[in-house]
């Protein structure tokens, strides 16, 4: 009898492991962190308790948890315990001090005489590198009147009330010039589903973009001829609109398109579906080990058939499962003459304390005013048609919608490492009735009546 309990003890010390919680992050036991948060994902068997640093963790009915823990300066012993372990697993995390955040200044430059070196040059409202600063985006030669200098950028002066941003390593230096750039000649012209506007200069110059509720207006700035020489053109917006800019020396045309009219559903539209990440870029790993790029492309081939059958021309990214650079989906995009740009994803949760009801569900995100009212209409059949958490409408800097000839969106369609999410992006319907969601959301943006 003792024989048979000391064998049977054996197998239970034995089994009990591998039984055990199974942790995606963080992949290491010793790490070095600047976050203020460290993270513990992953999933537990049947019927097992996690605690961590004695907090016991919430357990989804899949066996998938989620936690934060708040980190402090220096080392961080945390202890991931299981009911079916006896000895809890320990992670040292090393979070590094935040030293005072050197703050740049202001540096007053003479005006001086500079070109840009490339296409598409960000001229920004604030010397920053993120975040929604962006006026235009330059031509290659435009010339600009630079009089300061701070974090990495120069400062553009465009009138008496009006200055920019560009990245000092964007522009070079040039002679001063005896004559300004001229103007020439400036004119409109109205179609039935779009508008042309030209200006004509004898150079390259700055211009920028700005939107009311009613209006575009596309300005040209000449600062070499004087500080209040700006060319104003009001060009009255379309309900459903996209726009572009293209530039030969110093001409500019500005395009603005009104969105086709459609009779049937969605015939005749340009539909670019963008499957997030792929190939070698996994995207976000989910508790039970799930990678978001597999994810992503499930719910991207169920929209292009189902947008198919609507009547659109779809165009994808990637069919399977490869790696596109962010420049490349953008390319292909405009080459195909896309209409409409949609990018799935799923969401990961940012740096902050974890709350597995808040950080949750589904969120839209536009740049441009023109693609507002997509976001809206989508997240709302969304919603409604999968029955995720209200995640909001937002706005971010993401490089696949910042281009403005096409009306552009990118779904979060729910959050990879929130254990409640987990049960529905792993059911085996969610991929088909996400995308059905989705293509009614455009379905309603685009004809309403139908």
């Amino acid at each position: 009898m003792r024989r048979v309990l000391i064998l049977f003890l054996l197998f239970v010390i034995t089994i009990l492991p591998s039984m055990a919680f199974e942790l995606i992050l963080p992949k290491d036991k010793k790490t070095i962190s600047n976050t203020e948060y460290a993270f513990f994902v992953g999933h537990a068997s049947n019927n097992e308790s996690i605690t961590i640093n004695d907090e016991k963790v919430f357990t989804a009915q899949n066996g998938a948890f989620a936690h934060s823990v708040k980190l402090r300066n220096g080392e961080n012993r945390i202890a991931v315990k299981s009911s079916y372990d006896f000895n809890p697993k320990i992670y040292k995390i090393y979070k590094n001090e935040i030293k005072n955040i050197y703050k740049p200044k202001l540096v007053e430059l003479t005006p001086a005489l500079y070109k840009v070196l490339k296409d598409n040059t960000p001229l920004r409202k604030t010397p920053e590198d993120y975040g929604m600063n962006r006026m235009s985006h330059l031509f290659e030669g435009t010339k600009l009147i630079v009089d300061g200098e701070k974090n990495g950028f120069y400062r553009v002066f465009l009138s008496k009330n009006k200055t920019g941003w560009v990245a000092k390593d964007s522009v070079e230096a040039i002679p001063e010039e005896e004559n300004a750039p001229k103007f020439i000649t400036m004119k409109s012209e109205t179609f039935k589903n779009a508008s042309i506007h030209t200006l004509e200069f004898t150079e390259k110059l700055p211009y920028t973009i700005d939107e009311n509720s009613d209006e575009i207006l596309f300005k040209v700035y000449n600062p070499q001829a004087a500080e209040d020489s700006v060319y104003t053109v009001n060009i009255k917006k379309p309900q459903k609109y996209f726009y572009k800019t293209v530039s030969s020396n110093g001409t500019y045309v500005f395009k603005v398109n009104a969105l086709p009219y459609v009779e049937n559903a969605l015939e005749g539209l340009n539909i670019f579906v963008d499957p997030g990440h792929g190939g070698t870029e996994l995207g976000a790993i989910g508790c039970l080990g799930d990678k978001e790029k597999d994810i992503n492309l499930k719910i991207a081939l169920e929209l292009k058939n189902l947008l198919e059958l609507m009547g659109a021309n779809v165009y994808m990214s990637r069919e399977v499962d490869g790696f596109v650079s962010l420049d490349d989906r953008v390319k292909m995009a405009r080459e195909n003459g896309s209409n409409i740009f949609v990018s799935i994803h799923l969401n990961s949760i940012p740096d902050i304390k974890m709350d597995i009801h808040k950080n949750r569900g589904t969120s839209v995100y536009y740049y441009n005013p023109n693609s507002k009212q997509l976001a809206e209409s989508v997240l709302d059949s969304i919603t409604t048609g999968i029955n995720t958490r209200n995640d909001g409408v937002r706005t971010a800097s993401f490089a696949v919608i910042r281009p403005t000839d096409y009306v552009g969106i990118l779904v979060e369609t729910a959050y990879m490492t929130n254990p409640l999410d987990s049960v529905l992006y792993r059911g085996e319907n969610f991929p088909r009735e996400t995308a059905k969601a989705i293509s009614e959301g455009i379905l309603n943006y685009v004809n309403p009546c139908k």
